[in-house]
């Protein structure tokens, strides 16, 4: 009977990083899938033909090229340039296996238009999003942003991040409603306006994050894996592999076997594993998991780039809520031959946002109507899962799934929370860590 200190069921990017964390660590590691291929839910699909085999869909055209030319994401999502993911990602040295290349634009929907976001202070002052006066003010905030510091109570200019709200933070500002929706919603990413209500710490992190992101690449604050997504579970493989850690893909997981109320051992193809503590992902654990919410995703291929972003081979559009009355914001991450995930002069357009009525497909038209003409379109409509419990009790420790953002910050809390609950320690690379990815800014 084998004995591991940890078993992870599924190889989606959260469990990978976190798999990959612990065998650096020390951990023994077994990592079983019940899927043939690497990424779970957010796998990328190769060839092509396997995206129309999966939405059973007829085709594909040949015009579209040679289908072992394809990566198609899933759950595409990019990252911020300056983010923690990317500080994981280089701190574990996983960026060995991998090339990053940046996103062209981003940008964000107003009044039936889509224009550039502005994050510098040039961009604030060529923006068509607002007038003079506004410039002025967005400015003073991107300003306040990159000179506050938690530690120097003088510079937070009379107000008490941990207690002024971001609403009182803007009118301080005095920002009209315009700049107030994109701030909020295109800059700091926030996916409701609930933010307005809460101390402003986060949100002016948040921007704080956005421009120094920017500021590495001058096109947009994005960047995204040449070959997409497929690229990073199978990078955190090699170096889970690389520290002892063992992968077995295409197993039947038959049971998880408990003692007491806590994990023992997990069945699979009639052997038992032994384990202290289980990662894993909602699709093995149902019992364990509760449905928050469904979004909806719908995959298009273009042979067109999308209009407004300046013939862009990839960028990100954000529709902000309240543009169309909602509660929650629509997302289009758009990429294509530029990050080597599609036939050359196609594009992937994913939009996706959270479900709030019976009509799904009708809620991302105005997404849609955005990326048109669409030659083929996939769509999919999945539950959101969040688990039960937090899993000190049982030592099963269960991801959310992934939610309709096209970028990983929220991906992100959920990988560090996870690994506080697993390991009692913060997962902290902080400011200092300056390294540089391998991206590269060429076309």
């Amino acid at each position: 009977m084998e004995e591991y200190d940890v078993i992870v069921l599924g190889t989606g990017l959260k469990e990978c990083i976190l798999s990959g964390l612990m065998s650096q660590s020390g951990k023994k590691v077994l990592h079983i899938d019940k899927n043939p291929y690497y990424g779970g839910e957010s796998a990328s699909i190769s060839p092509l033909e396997q995206l129309y085999k999966k939405f059973k869909v007829p085709g594909p055209a040949k015009s579209l090229g040679r289908g072992k030319e394809w990566n198609i994401d899933l759950i595409p999502k990019f990252f911020l340039a300056n983010s923690e993911l990317v500080k994981i990602l280089v701190h574990t040295e996983v960026t060995r296996y991998l090339d990053f290349k940046v996103v062209e634009g981003s940008y964000v929907y107003k009044a039936g238009k889509v224009h550039k976001v502005p994050g510098t202070e040039e961009d604030a002052h060529a923006s068509d999003l607002m007038g003079m006066f506004d410039k002025r003010r967005f400015r003073k905030l991107l300003l306040f942003a990159l000179n506050f510091d938690m530690r120097n109570p003088r510079t937070y200019q009379d107000m008490d991040p941990k207690k002024t709200t971001t609403r009182d933070l803007f009118s301080h500002f005095d920002l009209g409603l315009d700049v107030m929706e994109f701030t909020g919603h295109a800059v700091a990413l926030h996916s409701s306006d609930s933010y307005l209500d809460q101390p402003f710490l986060e949100t002016i992190t948040r921007i704080r994050l956005y421009s120094e992101s920017l500021s590495r690449h001058s096109t947009s604050p994005y960047i995204y894996p040449v070959y997409g997504l497929g690229e990073l579970p199978q990078g955190f493989a090699r170096l889970s592999a690389e520290y002892g850690g063992t992968f077995l893909l295409n197993r039947a997981v038959d049971e998880i076997v408990m003692d007491s109320g806590k994990v023992k051992a997990v069945k699979s193809d009639g052997k038992l594993f032994h384990c202290k503590q289980l990662i894993c992902d909602p699709s093995y654990v149902p019992a364990r998991v509760r449905k928050v919410g469904r979004v909806i995703r719908v995959i298009c291929l273009l042979n067109h780039p999308v209009k407004n972003t300046h013939e862009a081979s990839s960028c990100q559009i954000i529709i902000p809520q309240a543009q169309l009355n909602r509660k929650s914001d629509i997302y289009i991450s758009v990429v294509s031959y530029a990050h080597n995930v599609a036939s050359d002069g196609v594009y992937i357009a994913t939009v996706s946002t959270t479900v709030e009525t019976n009509n799904p497909e009708k809620e991302v038209q105005p997404g849609l109507e955005l990326v048109e003409p669409i030659m083929q379109k996939f769509v999919s409509v999945c539950n959101l899962l969040v688990p039960n419990e937090d899993g000190k009790k049982s030592q099963i420790f269960v991801s959310r799934s992934y939610d309709a953002t096209n970028h990983f910050e929220t991906e992100c809390e959920d990988i560090k929370d996870m690994y506080h609950r697993i390991t009692g320690a913060e997962l902290n690379f902080g400011r200092s860590q300056r390294h540089q990815s391998h991206t590269s800014d060429d076309d």
